[in-house]
């Protein structure tokens, strides 16, 4: 549907989800002209879902905004449905790749899944997940072939773009692939049989697999079905933010730690960070318009990156997420020690995650020069003395440059039985202290 026509529906109808056309989230709805049937449909109460393919262990930003567009439908009192793709991540779905994924292991497939169930299950409240798998294990192939498959058109399937970017490419397309948009068309007319779901949410990407769930659904029932869909996120060079790109940011702390999402967030752009506050977050826009206010007066102080990143950590991660994201911050970027000393050990290696870790004894009178060398920080000792001396090694953020300076349990040892050694500007080493 035209953005143009959209908007004017938008701003006179009282419909709160075609409202999130106004933040940026909601970018189209198919099929074309439906516009009002959908605005007469959500006046009650609708269900609506959203797949995820679990082809890694971890959902990545790039997914955030369906989850979000699934939030605000729950918070106007919709039903929301997470589908996680069991089955049809053994098949791969070929939109927007230029190749043909790897195949991947039914165990992988299984652990995928308890991963991002995980993911889903800290972002969304009064949810319900589902896995595809559940109603595939049992079907018969013939069966399937014969009572769905005979109703997808080749025509149709040809013309999808996926498909045409697929097959003139050197690489061409399996048989496997081609046959992803029926197992997604099945998927919404299951849900529609099981839980009378009328509305698919999908990013941009997705329309041509929306378009072959629509066509199957509405050759068994007359009732009125809709996809919508969401923008994809794309790096400032335009390309899509995920895992198959390389640039993800995981949803999983154990992949991407709460303070590398929040500094993910703080280091938005000044011509991005409105957008992002508007697709992102829930506040409403009159506040946003006024946090870039005061975020232009002052853009040194990054108040609107702040706030941003504050309300994305909370979301993905909790209030302690965002809690131990903002001393990790205040710990790397400030100096701190106290900051330092609050981190517990394992948001101390989150955040120096190259950091080599060395388990070590302080002995009484050991130097500082004897810790770099045990801890691996030189491989020769007059190396060593020669950079401490040069003032180019910090413990705690202090600098030493005497290499026989004598270690201080109380000074020297944090609360947390840890030291922090840096050598130069950017080599960090951990150290834990045995007791």
């Amino acid at each position: 549907m035209c953005l143009p026509r959209l908007r004017r529906l938008c701003s006179s109808s009282p419909n709160k989800l075609l409202s999130l056309h106004d933040r940026g989230l909601l970018q189209s709805v198919f099929p074309e002209g439906s516009i009002p049937e959908l605005s007469r449909q959500l006046s009650k109460v609708c269900t609506m879902y959203c797949g995820f393919d679990p082809t890694a262990d971890s959902l990545h930003v790039g997914n955030l905004l369906a989850l979000i567009a699934l939030i605000h439908g729950q918070r106007l009192g919709h039903n929301s449905i997470a589908v996680i793709g069991g089955a049809t991540a053994l098949i791969g779905d070929p939109s927007g790749k230029t190749e043909e994924r790897a195949p991947m292991s039914a165990a992988e497939v299984e652990n995928n899944v308890m991963q991002i169930t995980e993911n889903i299950e800290r972002v969304l409240d009064n949810y319900m997940v589902l896995n595809n798998m559940d109603w595939y294990m049992e079907k018969n192939i013939i069966e399937f072939l014969s009572t769905v498959g005979r109703h997808f058109r080749m025509g149709n399937m040809l013309s999808r773009h996926s498909v045409q970017s697929r097959i003139n490419s050197p690489q061409g397309m399996s048989f496997t692939e081609f046959t992803y948009q029926i197992f997604q068309g099945y998927d919404w007319l299951h849900l529609h049989r099981t839980h009378r779901c009328t509305i698919q949410i999908g990013g941009n990407d997705q329309l041509g697999n929306i378009t072959a769930g629509y066509e199957l659904v509405t050759k068994f029932t007359k009732d009125p079905i809709f996809g919508l869909t969401v923008p994809l996120i794309t790096t400032t060079r335009g390309d899509k933010l995920g895992k198959t790109s390389g640039n993800a940011v995981w949803l999983d702390a154990k992949k991407t730690s709460s303070f590398e999402l929040y500094q993910y967030f703080i280091n938005v752009s000044d011509a991005d960070v409105e957008k992002y506050l508007q697709l992102f977050t829930f506040l409403p826009l009159p506040e946003i318009s006024s946090i870039m206010s005061k975020h232009l007066a002052n853009p040194e102080k990054r108040t609107a990156q702040k706030t941003l990143a504050e309300q994305v950590t909370v979301l993905v991660h909790g209030a302690n997420g965002l809690d131990a994201a903002q001393r990790c911050t205040r710990a790397f970027f400030e100096e701190s020690i106290e900051a330092i000393n609050s981190l517990q050990p394992m948001e101390l290696e989150q955040l120096f995650r190259q950091a080599p870790v060395k388990e070590l004894f302080l002995d009484p009178g050991m130097t500082i020069l004897e810790v770099c060398m045990k801890a691996g920080c030189f491989g020769r000792t007059v190396d060593a003395e020669r950079i401490i001396r040069a003032g180019g090694v910090r413990l705690n953020h202090q600098r030493l440059n005497e290499p026989n300076f004598v270690l201080r349990p109380g000074e020297h040892v944090l609360s947390n039985n840890i030291s922090l050694i840096r050598v130069g500007k950017k080599n960090y080493y951990i150290v834990k202290w045995c007791r």
